[in-house]
């Protein structure tokens, strides 16, 4: 597999350089050069297969012969062991696909752990330097990559997080394991925490000699590993309602979106997609306008969308322009908390608890979707991972999954660091 930097095209790489990099030159997003189509007779024959043996075969499509096929389905079957995704139908048209039944109640976990394995494939190659993950959270990455790296030889994991502003079970996830996971509360936004990361990707002589590497979406391993469950999804879906699918996704870096474009181009015949945002709306506002214009970032209650600058975008543009789509017809928009939680509570008389993320996602949905169309909203959190906001808007008392019962009355490990990269820079040069 090559891939090419999308801010200077002259920088190619193999699938395992790039996740050894990160980031290219000037700080570039790793894309692919080639965009695989696959067959309609053999796509049919993918959607009949289990979701471990059909996601070996997508995940081949990118990365060739870099790893034997029987390696990479091993090392697929190490990292998806976990509960597969659910379809829970919510209305006649509109279904949930939930993506939150692995090891830290999220759909990071699909990425972060395919990358873990794949980078643990590369040390069992004599490999054996040390490697330092450095990754920013808005809340559920932190987790994911934390528990799919906890105690992996040669690798030590730093993550940043905004202080105070993710939800008390997000942050008791990863900031209670200690070992090689090193956790930084950074005051101020995401997006600072994110200047922090580019900061140090940029700094050559602190990236030699720590072996700095990122788990963000902005790694093209968690990017593809994101792929498989959309695939995952039409499996589930009946034949007939397969043609006119249209897709809303919770939108904070935009990684998830594009594994679903990705999944599109590769054949799924998604018919559209929803790029669905809180208040921190930079890209329903770009489709809008036209206009590229961040704001500060807000504080909302669906806190892994706080983000005013994904990284992603750029990959978006990029896959619209080589497979020469319309980006104007990417649907999109924003919800505000208000409407947020009155979403929720519309759920909740449907029968469905849900949560701040998922929610935005089907007002969205509901609000664009014809009655001729099926909809599926992503599920991409537990709800008991934001129990007090849940238990406020609905008046409910929510159980507690046994994966959060067993850190909540753990401390947290964390330090506490201004938005200053000199005191990181030490921080990486000195643990």
């Amino acid at each position: 597999m090559k891939l090419y930097n999308l801010k200077d095209s002259n920088e190619k790489v193999n699938f395992f350089q790039a996740i050894k990099l990160g980031l290219g030159q000037k700080q570039g997003l790793f894309f692919p050069l080639d965009l695989p189509k696959i067959e309609k007779e053999k796509l049919e024959e993918l959607l009949k297969m289990d979701f471990i043996t059909r996601s070996s075969n997508i995940l081949s499509y990118f990365i060739g012969d870099e790893i034997n096929q029987k390696e990479l389905h091993n090392r697929v079957k190490k990292a998806f062991l976990f509960s597969p995704p659910r379809l829970v139908k919510i209305t006649k048209n509109i279904a949930c696909f939930e993506l939150f039944h692995g090891p830290t109640l999220a759909f990071k976990d699909f990425g972060a752990r395919f990358m873990a394995q794949m980078l643990s494939h590369l040390n069992q190659d004599g490999n054996n330097s040390l490697i330092t993950i450095l990754t920013a959270t808005s809340g559920d990455t932190g987790a994911a990559v934390a528990h799919a790296f906890y105690g992996m030889k040669n690798v030590r994991v730093i993550i940043l997080y905004p202080k105070g502003k993710i939800s008390e079970f997000q942050e008791k996830l990863f900031c209670t394991l200690g070992g090689n996971i090193h956790t930084i509360a950074i005051n101020g936004s995401f997006d600072e925490c994110q200047t922090l990361v580019k900061k140090s990707f940029n700094d050559i002589v602190l990236k030699k000699s720590t072996g700095l590497n990122s788990a963000n979406s902005i790694n093209i391993s968690r990017l593809l590993a994101q792929i498989c469950y959309y695939f995952e999804a039409f499996s589930l879906i009946p034949k007939e309602k397969r043609e006119k699918i249209v897709i809303s996704v919770p939108c904070g870096n935009f990684g998830n979106l594009t594994a679903g474009l990705l999944a599109k181009s590769l054949g799924l015949s998604i018919l559209s997609f929803i790029a669905s945002t809180n208040a921190n709306d930079t890209v329903p506002r770009f489709l809008a306008t036209g206009q590229w214009k961040p704001y500060t970032t807000i504080s909302t209650i669906s806190n892994a969308m706080d983000i005013s600058q994904p990284n992603n975008w750029p990959r978006v543009e990029e896959l619209f322009h080589r497979k020469k789509w319309n980006l104007k017809k990417l649907g999109y928009g924003s919800v505000s908390d208000t409407e947020t939680k009155h979403t929720l509570l519309e759920l909740k008389k449907l029968g469905y608890i849900s949560e701040p993320h998922a929610a935005i996602a089907y007002k969205l949905l509901k609000n664009k979707l014809k009655d001729d169309q099926f909809g599926l909203f992503l599920g991409t959190a537990h709800p008991a991972k934001f129990k007090k906001t849940i238990e406020n808007i609905l008046d409910i008392t929510l159980p507690l999954p046994k994966k959060l019962a067993k850190i909540n009355n753990l401390p947290l490990l964390s330090h506490n660091m201004l938005p200053n990269f000199s005191q990181l820079r030490k921080f990486l040069l000195d643990i």
